[in-house]
């Protein structure tokens, strides 16, 4: 059972505990009995330990969903589970309020017994736990043959095919890559602000310490000078003295890690040099400026905002007219040979995308190999890049489907009904077999488990709807703490227990409120917009016994609140004043002395305010 020997069985009891009781709340909401359902999870967990809760309830909602898509309950669908005629013995309550005895779904299904049966499946499925040492070296392994798929998919793409996908690529983005291949050209870098992110880096500079990187790219200099970027203007020219200008040779390749994704398999990303990360956001500080300045890309592609996506996909659970589609790893699957035949009408740009871009990683268990995607994610241009290219391929089938409109008209079809956000797409329903074929034409994997078309349910960006009605569920990211010191946890924690209150789910927010009473030992009623942790209510809040501080004239209780020390790493001199010029003002008046992420979470009883 996979990670089974590092968790006490103590935490393990825990989560069966807390879905055994979801399952009760979840029964009487729909009325339903739950004794042989809580049966069968007790046997098939006594076999199958943590793997039941994290990767065969997920398997089992996964089958669910698509039965809705469908229609029906497939024969191919809830393999390992017993039927009873067309439907799985399993969870069989809820079931039969969704579909027939036969398996179809009914004219009017219970919308609270879809949302119940997904909440149950995929509750722990995106938990924080380490995958087992074989899940690690197969995920290691795949990120490997990907780059041995991109290869071979760039050679099976006929030219005709990549020369209409570029013209429509140049109809939406043209105009605003004009711009800055214009500035780049004329030597014009105001738009292009660069910046350090506060997360690790290939070469293991931290915080402060990024503003003194003592190397940068041939690639680079050509194209984005470091004058221009590493020192506040031309009069520090002499400090560029002790930085190193990198052959394409000697660049260092990113770094292959994985974090925790689900306990299926790990999120594999890939850590950039400094530089590198530092020049990609200046790209995308430029990249944001045009569109956000252009009448039709600042409504159709909003990497800030997920809601146009949430909002046409609950539009299509209402009126079948919209799909949503979901790529398998999408950013790992973005060919450079592509990126660099969409972006050749533009050579400034296209120099400074393709300058930016780290050429090799270090994978480990594979050494140092060379790259065919344009990068993994962990890249700041990873996100922009695919959207365009996602976009461009929804929109080149939108204009073969609609030969004889004009451009007007078809930008007005695509702000209608697609969208982009990475790779969650959204499509008219009836071009989106041809959709998923050009995607597949391009090398790309379309993930079937969360693609939707046929029946009611919809899922784009985090917002999962059923006929117009969010049946979006909860996850619990973190085991149960046994710990006041477990901050993380203990944290998650209070943020699951208050979304579960918000989806109605009040018997278990009393069993979890009484789990974390007796770790906190006080959970008082607090505001969403409160720092503390508290239990969050439809009731208000103002009375609530504690004090008024008299400068601020507030009602404050003492709280549990999360704080993180910021570690000291100070900067000074030149490379202090670049910091300023780049971030302007910082609320933070300590950011010269401390930068980077905290290297733990805390907790601290303190008074708080309640709102």
């Amino acid at each position: 059972m996979d990670c089974l020997t590092i968790y006490e069985m103590g935490t393990m009891k825990s989560l069966t505990l807390l879905w055994k009781v979801m399952l009760r709340d979840l029964g009487i909401r729909c009325c339903t009995s739950t004794d042989r359902d809580i049966k069968t999870f007790a046997d098939r967990y006594e076999h199958e330990g943590l793997s039941f809760l994290t990767i065969t309830l997920p398997r089992f909602g996964k089958d669910f969903q698509k039965s809705l898509d469908l229609g029906k309950v497939d024969s191919s669908l809830f393999a390992g589970f017993r039927r009873s005629g067309g439907l799985p013995v399993f969870l069989q309550g809820f079931l039969r309020r969704v579909f027939d005895p036969s398996g179809m779904v009914l004219p009017d299904p219970d919308i609270d017994a879809i949302f119940a049966v997904r909440q149950l499946c995929f509750v722990f499925e995106k938990i924080a736990l380490d995958c087992s040492k074989e899940r690690y070296e197969k995920a290691m392994s795949g990120y490997v043959q990907t780059e041995r798929d991109v290869k071979a998919a760039d050679g099976r793409v006929p030219e005709r095919e990549l020369v209409h996908l570029r013209s429509s690529f140049a109809m939406l983005f043209g105009g605003s890559i004009d711009r800055l291949n214009r500035d780049l050209r004329d030597g014009r870098y105001d738009r292009f602000v660069p910046k350090h992110g506060p997360g690790a880096t290939a070469d293991r500079l931290v915080g402060n310490q990024k503003f003194y990187q003592s190397s940068w790219s041939s690639r680079l200099e050509r194209i984005l000078p470091a004058g221009e970027f590493l020192i506040p203007n031309w009069k520090y020219f002499a400090q560029l003295q002790g930085v190193d200008i990198l052959s394409p040779g000697a660049e260092g390749p990113v770094r292959v890690i994985s974090v925790p994704k689900t306990l299926k398999t790990p999120r594999i990303i890939a850590i950039e040099p400094t530089a590198m990360q530092y020049a990609q956001q200046s790209v995308l500080a430029a990249i944001l400026d045009t569109w956000r300045n252009d009448e039709f890309l600042s409504k159709y592609v909003t990497l800030q905002d997920q809601t146009p996506n949430q909002r046409l996909a609950r539009e299509g659970s209402i009126n079948g007219r919209l799909a949503t589609v979901d790529l398998s790893e999408a950013s790992d699957r973005v060919s450079n040979q592509l990126v660099r035949f969409l972006l050749a009408p533009w050579p400034d740009f296209h120099e400074a995308v393709d300058a930016c871009r780290s050429r090799s990683a270090d994978v480990p268990g594979f050494g140092v190999i060379r790259l065919a995607k344009y990068a993994s994610m962990g890249s700041a241009l990873t996100f922009p890049i695919e959207t365009m290219v996602f976009i461009s391929i929804v929109f080149n089938r939108l204009r073969k489907a609609h030969p004889t409109a004009s451009i007007q008209d078809l930008k007005t079809r695509a702000l209608e009904s697609t969208r982009a956000y990475g790779d969650d797409l959204i499509v008219p329903v009836d071009i989106v077999r041809d959709v998923i074929l050009d995607l597949e034409s391009f090398g790309f994997k379309v993930n079937e488990d969360k693609t939707f078309y046929n029946g009611s349910f919809r899922e784009s960006c985090g917002k999962d709807y059923y006929d117009g009605v969010d049946v979006s569920v909860t996850r619990l990211r973190r085991v149960i703490p046994t710990s006041r010191r477990d901050a993380s946890e203990v944290v998650a924690m209070v943020a699951f227990r208050n979304q579960l209150y918000y989806a109605g789910l009040w018997t278990t927010c009393q069993w979890l409120d009484s789990r974390i009473e007796q770790l906190l030992g006080t959970f008082p009623l607090l505001s969403p917009t409160s720092p503390g942790l508290g239990r969050h209510s439809h009731l208000p809040v103002s009375g609530y016994p504690g004090k008024v501080r008299g400068d601020y004239q507030r009602p404050e209780v003492k709280a549990w609140v999360p704080y993180g020390i910021i570690p000291k790493n100070g900067v000074d001199d030149v490379a202090a004043l670049v910091k300023c010029l780049i971030s302007g003002e910082n609320p933070d008046p300590t950011h010269l002395e401390r930068s980077g992420r905290p290297k733990s979470l805390s907790i601290k009883l303190r008074w708080t305010p309640v709102a």
